[in-house]
């Protein structure tokens, strides 16, 4: 069966198409028959001049013979001839009568009997292409019952000579010659149509099939190598096809393997979440105690701490909701930008004493139209990676400086996270922001990146590499201000009476 059908009690019937193809539905049997059919119309358009010609030239031939007979009626006395002679004359030519014109006057030589009309008049020499090939058409399938008059020179005479002559004879010659020609067309096909067909079978349609196994083949197993088509080693459109299969079926099965170890690892890691999520939990009730400790040093640092667990189990809460589906969509409200970088130094721990300068160079009434939690996110993964870039470098001479800035440029709020490290290597600028390639140091994953991005995209803005030098690396986050709705804008505005 060419089709199959799933039944869901649940569902309607699905007719779903097979994998297959039918050698009757092959394209070695369409192109067999195309092939066919088309020598074949060929083999027509060939057949209809070549029908007309055969006309003309049987015509020419019964009066070719009768200007010969006529030669000896002419010397002779036509009718001192005895009527069994005469009758066997035009029965061997197939004629009713046979005449001659000589300097405009015509003689009747042999006439067996005079039909009361004569059907088609037929002028030999001047007898066009259209006319010829309309009236053999006419002749081989109206024809059987007429008499044709024919007339024209023979040779280099000068005499004009004329045959009144039935064409039932005509006729049937031409049937014999159709059948002929369609027998010998026939064979002509089937033996063209076989070449055509063994050439392009084998350079078209064997490696087309042979490509089209090999997706199917690997659609069944795509992780499997064994499964890749190997191309021939061709320069036609054919060859080019082959290998670009082959790298695209290389190249998916690199993707598919990279999905595989990476979904993998999401379940690791929504596992070791789980835990760690409910170790934080702990640690947060443990740290509630703290606030009734009346030392000023443990008063000072527990609010940090607190605030670091919650941060930590909303984080595990987040990646167990990624893991599900994906980012949640951001929840914007007005923030002041200089507090909530002054809680991302105080979660990186970053002072002076660690030699890393931190510089919050954010105005205190900026304010930018974000989520809070989202770009707490975004600036320390950035302020984050900038920090270890830095810390690579242990020389004392050596300005290791950290620098959160920003602007308005109309209703976009800009922030630049600026460090004074060594800058990115060229690999992890070409792959900035893809998950596990673009890390700029050994062992990093380049997940920072790679959640920062898609955090400001969701938030309708651009993370940017605005520069990246020995010395200076600038990333740019942009991100607009939510448009007002213009009835919540007239609601807002509006006053009671």
């Amino acid at each position: 069966m060419s089709e199959r059908i799933l039944q869901d009690p649940a569902k309607t019937p699905e007719v779903i198409p097979s994998r297959t193809v039918p050698l009757a539905r092959g394209l070695s049997i369409k192109l067999l028959v195309l092939t066919v059919l088309f020598v074949m119309i060929a083999e027509i358009l060939i057949f209809v001049p070549s029908i007309a010609t055969f006309k003309l030239r049987w015509l020419e031939e019964r009066l070719g013979t009768a200007a010969a007979v006529s030669v000896v009626l002419v010397q002779e006395d036509s009718e001192s001839l005895p009527r069994a002679l005469q009758d066997n004359v035009l029965l061997a030519i197939g004629a009713k009568a046979i005449a001659v014109r000589e300097d405009g006057v015509s003689r009747l030589l042999v006439i067996a009997e005079m039909p009361p009309e004569v059907d088609e008049h037929i002028d030999l020499a001047h007898t066009g292409p259209v006319a010829a090939m309309s009236g053999a058409i006419d002749t081989l399938f109206f024809g059987g019952q007429r008499i044709l008059r024919v007339f024209g020179k023979v040779g280099e005479s000068a005499t004009e000579f004329e045959l009144v002559i039935p064409d039932n004879r005509l006729r049937q010659a031409m049937l014999v010659y159709s059948r002929n020609v369609a027998i010998l067309s026939l064979v002509i096909s089937l033996f063209t149509a076989t070449l055509v067909y063994a050439v392009i079978d084998r350079i078209m349609i064997r490696p087309i099939r042979a490509m089209t196994n090999s997706m199917l083949n690997f659609a069944q197993a795509p992780d499997d190598p064994g499964r890749i088509i190997d191309p021939e080693d061709r320069s036609d459109e054919i060859g080019v096809a082959e290998r670009e299969l082959s790298d695209m079926q290389r190249r998916l099965q690199k993707t598919l393997g990279e999905q595989k170890h990476l979904a993998d690892l999401g379940l690791a890691v929504s596992k070791i979440n789980h835990d760690m999520r409910n170790i934080l939990a702990s640690a947060q009730l443990l740290s509630d105690r703290l606030r009734g400790v009346r030392d000023p040093s443990v008063q000072a640092f527990a609010p940090k701490l607190l605030s670091a667990l919650d941060r930590a189990v909303s984080y595990s809460e987040g990646v167990l909701a990624y893991g599900r589906t994906q980012e949640p969509p951001p929840s914007r409200r007005r923030l002041r930008l200089r507090r909530l970088v002054d809680e991302v130094q105080d979660l990186l721990g970053v002072d002076d004493a660690g030699g890393i300068e931190f510089i919050n160079a954010v105005d205190a009434g900026f304010e930018v139209d974000a989520d809070s939690e989202q770009l707490f996110r975004v600036l320390t993964n950035l302020s984050r990676n900038a920090i270890q870039a830095m810390a690579g470098d242990d020389s004392v001479s050596v300005v290791r400086r950290l620098t959160i800035s920003a602007d308005r440029i109309g209703s976009v709020s800009r922030i630049l996270v600026t460090d004074t490290g060594p800058g990115l290597p060229q690999k992890a600028r070409e792959n900035l922001f893809a998950a596990f390639r673009g890390s700029a140091r050994s062992g990093g994953t380049g997940l920072g990146l790679a959640i920062a991005h898609e955090l400001v995209r969701a938030h309708g803005g651009a993370l940017e590499l605005v520069e990246s030098i020995g010395g200076r690396t600038v990333f740019s986050v942009s991100i607009p201000d939510q448009p007002v709705r213009l009835d919540e804008a007239r609601s807002g505005l509006r006053r009671p009476a």
